[in-house]
């Protein structure tokens, strides 16, 4: 411990010893939707959270206050590359700073499972040891900026499905060596100064209530001495959460704690020690942050300032996965060549995934602007081709949006803007004049600027009173009731209802209108507006559009296809029923490819999806969410002015079919965890299935020769040289495969990796520390981490399916 740490353990002491029991408990509970209250006569200043995986939204849904917005985690994690993530840490430190944000609710840490988690592009891998080093990168990064971070969904929040009620039974050894090892790892090499439990249950136990994994395991073993806030509304018994070790009840201001947890302390339900110890750990987090007064904050002078846009710019290139590059196809060769660009999301980008790490960049790059600022004029042609989606998405491109409250009499209460057709207000995420108890409409109103001719339909999300008005016409006026939803975060939203249809013409602007009757949320314990004003654009016959985009690839010399998920497809709040690409995108690819044979596929999803015809064009690179300058990193790639740097943080199966590890909807409210420790390529070379692309594969614009491997039980040696003509970044990877297994463990597993950069012809050794923890397993009746000896074969890999070199441990 620091002199730093003892003092500011002494003025959270002193600080402590002043409260009388109501103060404590109202400490604990949200005053609102993303702050603890502030309490003057101690020196306490408010303590503000906010969303923050891939930018810092701050506590308000508005782009008034822009954000950077970074490629989703699993392209973070698709660097591997720990100092890259600390940066990318650093960077969103500095954004919480601009804002006035004290702590971020992230990184999530949850696995890929199965790929049809539907909030995987949240998380960074199915690999527990990378997802556990990148997550101590990105920590540590934050806090190197004075900011906390929150680690979540600890733990067992592997899918969405019922996820705020499901029990995830998982047995003690994948619960150790798999799920709890990340949080484990980032708790040892990074200190977080926070962590969320999630919603579900395991094992039987809700998160929040969960004594034996947050007090006995996470705090007891690991020594884990920060805050441990619940997700979202998951705090639900009073005496169970503070038993629990549950510290913070979020949001406010009605909660499980406040005076309902000094009411049970004055009944004897509680002991006020345990009130006591989750406000110290509170205290304990403002203290860090630098809002506690006489306490010294961590950091007293902020890193060097960060470009956000050029680092999000390197991100992404860095997290771009080549995984397919026949006859050197890309890098392309722009001198007097033709390009055509085609796929609805090249000109529309899809930067980021749904739900609450959603934030609002103040531009964003498509891959449409990046290669035509990029390519010669004259050198690129566009076509849509096919779009991924037939629904109404919330009204943005031409759309100029703002909100208008008002009361009863349809006084102005106040306004703000929109950077869509979505309003999403909770708690006191108001324009300034209005209330929940004064506002009885908000219109969302403006110009919509036609990019084409034709029917256009109209359309909302949402549950009440609507009415809908395009040109100074009502076009529609009803109410939406509640639907069969299961999760509450997809029937806060409703599902998309159209509404009415209208012929706009091209460059022609029209007044567009939706009010919404504002209920009576008197009873409500968190009060919030969600609804959206739904747009969709003339839909022409696909047959017509993908002929158009065949004829355009025949007259250019290389067709690059952008194909895409949606937010119907990747979000949070509800899984995935398959690894299709939505619409007739897979059709379009393949008319492409037969048209012309140097076709390059980008594919613009958070998560894996099936890749039928991938064997019939020339590239495919993986770019992931790519952020918001995502086309200019995509421009750089393929012109050859930045190498893909990425590998596969998870495994791509060939088919779904393949995929070891489907069931994400639990019986009866259980989740079963059948599939024990074989989950991700485990899963893969235990069934002797071969995916479509294996765990850590990635191609980069140079060759690798691995020439020898030197191993101890604590160190691998390899030596690789630069064989190609351009220089270059390898991730050398080590795997572990026991020789006659004593114990049931999966064939071989990812122990270390470390990347390394040469010129050509230039040799280079990387030095990979395997840990201890790489030859232990949970031992279930010892209950506690045994060591296993014997013979191991120590794999050098360019990835898990394709070893260069190996050598022969023997631990004894």
């Amino acid at each position: 411990m620091t002199d730093a740490d003892q003092v500011r353990n002494s003025v959270v002491e002193e600080a402590l010893g002043k409260l009388d029991l109501d103060t404590k408990a109202r400490l604990l509970a949200g005053q609102d939707m993303w702050s603890l209250p502030a309490v003057p006569e101690i020196g306490l200043q408010s303590l503000v959270m906010s969303d923050g995986p891939i930018g810092v939204r701050g506590v308000r849904w508005t782009a008034d206050d822009p954000s950077i917005a970074l490629p989703s985690p699993t392209a973070l994690a698709a660097a591997w590359d720990p100092a890259l993530a600390r940066r990318a840490g650093r960077l969103l430190a500095q954004e919480a700073r601009r804002k006035g944000v004290h702590v971020l609710l992230a990184p999530t840490v949850n696995l890929h499972r199965s790929p049809l988690g539907g909030r995987h592009f949240e998380c960074y891998s199915e690999d527990p040891y990378l997802t556990g080093v990148v997550g101590a990168g990105y920590v540590n990064g934050v806090q190197d900026g004075g900011v906390g971070t929150t680690v979540k969904h600890f733990v067992g929040n592997d899918a969405e499905t019922e996820r705020f009620t499901g029990d995830s039974v998982i047995a003690p050894r994948p619960l150790r060596e798999l799920y709890l090892t990340p949080f484990e790892a980032i708790v040892a090499n990074a200190h977080p100064w926070g962590i969320m439990t999630a919603y579900n249950q395991v094992n039987g136990t809700t998160m929040t209530e969960h004594r034996y994994l947050v007090n006995e395991v996470l705090r007891g073993e690991w020594g884990f001495d920060g805050y441990n806030v619940s997700d979202w509304m998951a705090a639900r018994s009073t005496t169970g959460d503070i038993e629990g070790g549950l510290d913070v009840a979020m949001p406010g201001p009605q909660t499980v704690y406040g005076p309902a947890l000094a009411e049970a302390v004055r009944a004897g339900e509680v002991p006020e020690s345990a009130v006591d110890e989750a406000v110290r750990n509170v205290l304990r987090l403002a203290a860090r942050v630098g809002i506690l007064e006489g306490a010294p904050a961590v950091v007293t002078e902020a890193p060097a300032p960060v470009d956000g846009q050029a680092l999000a710019r390197e991100l992404a290139a860095r997290g771009f996965v080549l995984v397919r590059n026949e006859g050197g196809a890309l890098p392309l060769d722009a001198a007097g060549r033709t390009v055509a660009l085609i796929g609805a999301a090249a000109r529309d980008a899809r930067v980021l995934g749904g739900g609450s790490a959603t934030v609002f960049p103040e531009r964003i790059v498509s891959p449409l602007d990046g290669l035509t600022a990029a390519l010669p004029d004259g050198a690129l042609t566009y076509s849509v081709g096919a779009d991924p989606s037939d629904e109404l998405a919330p009204a943005e491109k031409g759309f100029e949006l703002r909100a208008v409250c008002r009361d009863a009499s349809g006084a102005v209460l106040g306004e703000g803007s929109l950077p869509t057709g979505q309003v999403q207000w909770i708690g006191n995420d108001l324009p300034a004049g209005a209330t929940y108890e004064t506002m009885a409409s908000i219109e969302v109103t403006g110009t919509f600027l036609p990019r084409e001719s034709g029917e256009h339909a109209f359309g909302t999300r949402g549950l009440g009173a609507f009415t809908l008005a395009v040109g100074g016409r009502t076009l529609w006026e009803g109410v939406q009731e509640m639907g069969n939803e299961a999760d509450p975060f997809e029937a806060f939203f409703g599902a998309p209802s159209e509404r009415a249809r209208i012929d706009l013409t091209e460059g022609e602007p029209v007044e567009v209108s939706l009010t919404f009757h504002v209920p009576d949320m008197t009873a409500l314990p968190l009060k919030a507006i969600m609804f959206s004003l739904l747009h969709l654009g003339p839909r022409r016959d696909a047959e017509e559009l993908i002929a158009e985009a065949v004829a355009a690839a025949r007259a250019a010399d290389t067709a690059v296809v952008v194909v895409a998920t949606t937010d119907r497809v990747e979000s949070e709040g509800f899984d995935r029923k398959d690894l299709d690409l939505p619409g007739r995108q897979d059709d379009l690819v393949r008319a492409v490819a037969a048209a012309n044979p140097n076709t390059v596929v980008v594919v613009n999803a958070g998560s894996p999806v099936e890749l039928p015809w991938r064997e019939d064009v020339a590239a495919v690179l993986l770019t992931w969410f790519p952020g918001q300058e995502g086309g200019a990193a995509l421009a750089d790639v393929l012109l050859g002015h930045a190498e893909p740097g990425g590998r596969l943080p998870t495994t791509w199966p060939a088919r779904f079919a393949d995929a070891p590890v489907t069931e994400v909807v639990p019986t009866e409210g259980r989740l079963e965890y059948r599939e024990g420790l074989f989950i991700g390529y485990r899963a893969y070379e235990a069934r002797s299935i071969t995916p479509a692309f294996p765990f850590g594969h990635g191609l980069g614009y140079t060759d690798w020769a691995y020439e020898s491997l030197e191993v101890t039980a604590t160190t691998a040696r390899v030596r690789i040289t630069n064989t190609g003509t351009r220089p270059g970044r390898e991730v050398v990877q080590v795997y572990l495969a026991p020789v006659a297994d004593p114990v049931e463990r999966p064939a071989s597993w990812l122990a270390g990796f470390a990347g390394v950069e040469a010129g050509p012809g230039e040799s280079v050794e990387a030095e990979i520390a395997l840990p201890a923890r790489a030859f232990e397993i949970w031992d279930e009746e010892a209950r506690g981490w045994q060591r296993i000896g014997g013979t191991y074969e120590v794999r050098a890999s360019h990835s898990h399916g394709d070893t260069r070199l190996t050598a022969t441990l023997d631990l004894g």
